[in-house]
């Protein structure tokens, strides 16, 4: 097996093949639920800046389910992403800028993979779940709540040029204790750090581009919260007069007793 750190950043690739539906375009994604169906999003921005495609949608999230990413490339080349999901790489748990120095997962060309949870060594990750803001792996962990509810995608292609391998040592963030809270807003929706997962990787030689070609974020939120922003219409249901009639015949107006 071999190994490389490549412009900063040790990169390594899934090999699972997954046939889920997605949002079109050359590389996208879903989150779909243990339950086998993808969780319906909700358009909100869509938007070129500064040679990257962004695209912003929001997300219902259901307390305590299970959820993977799915990436999908359609493209005819391999491609880096690196995911951040509260603000945390998932793959080694660092405080993610989207940058291509970070570490990433590889997609080959017309392929995909199902990122189940955040890694803890070669072989094993710990399974996504939606959760309160208090029990997530970001705030647990790091007391990290600056981008909380966010599942962050940034897409790199490779560079068509001889490569340079060289290493660093990397900063490491120390993680606070679990147990001790900031103030946090209570209704704001997390992942958790959930039960174990086998899933092998190896580390293989890619050197991304500067900056993505493309961003997907999706915040994902608790229903209440939606219906709040008006991001969903969530009126009480309109009585049906021969459905839900009352049990009981009413008094007429002004009727008393004898």
């Amino acid at each position: 097996m071999r190994y490389a750190v490549i412009l900063l950043a040790a990169v390594l690739i899934l090999s699972t093949s997954i046939a889920y539906a997605h949002w079109g375009g050359n590389v996208d994604i879903e989150i779909v639920s243990d339950r086998g169906y993808r969780l319906p999003t909700l358009p909100f921005k869509d938007l070129e800046k500064d040679s990257t495609h962004i695209v912003k949608r929001y997300l219902e999230a259901r307390r305590g389910e299970n959820y993977s990413i799915v990436v999908r490339n359609n493209m005819p080349e391999r491609i880096g992403v690196v995911i951040a999901v509260d603000g945390r790489n998932i793959i080694n748990g660092k405080k993610s800028f989207l940058k291509n120095s970070e570490t990433m997962y590889i997609v080959n060309p017309y392929g995909s993979t199902k990122l189940e949870g955040w890694r803890t060594d070669q072989n094993t990750v710990h399974r996504f779940y939606f959760t309160d803001l208090k029990d997530s792996y970001a705030m647990r962990a790091f007391e990290d709540t600056s981008a909380m509810g966010v599942i962050a995608v940034a897409i790199f292609r490779g560079k068509d040029r001889p490569r340079i391998f060289y290493e660093r040592e990397i900063h490491k963030e120390k993680a606070a204790p679990f147990g001790r809270l900031k103030n946090f807003e209570s209704g704001a929706a997390g992942t958790g750090f959930g039960d174990e997962r086998y899933s092998p990787v190896i580390k293989v030689e890619f050197e991304p581009e500067g900056n993505p070609f493309k961003k997907i974020l999706v915040k994902y939120e608790w229903r209440e919260s939606l219906c709040k922003k008006g991001l969903l219409k969530c009126e009480p249901e309109e009585r049906n007069r021969l459905w839900d009639e009352d049990k009981y015949a009413p008094y007429p107006p002004g009727y008393r007793d004898p």
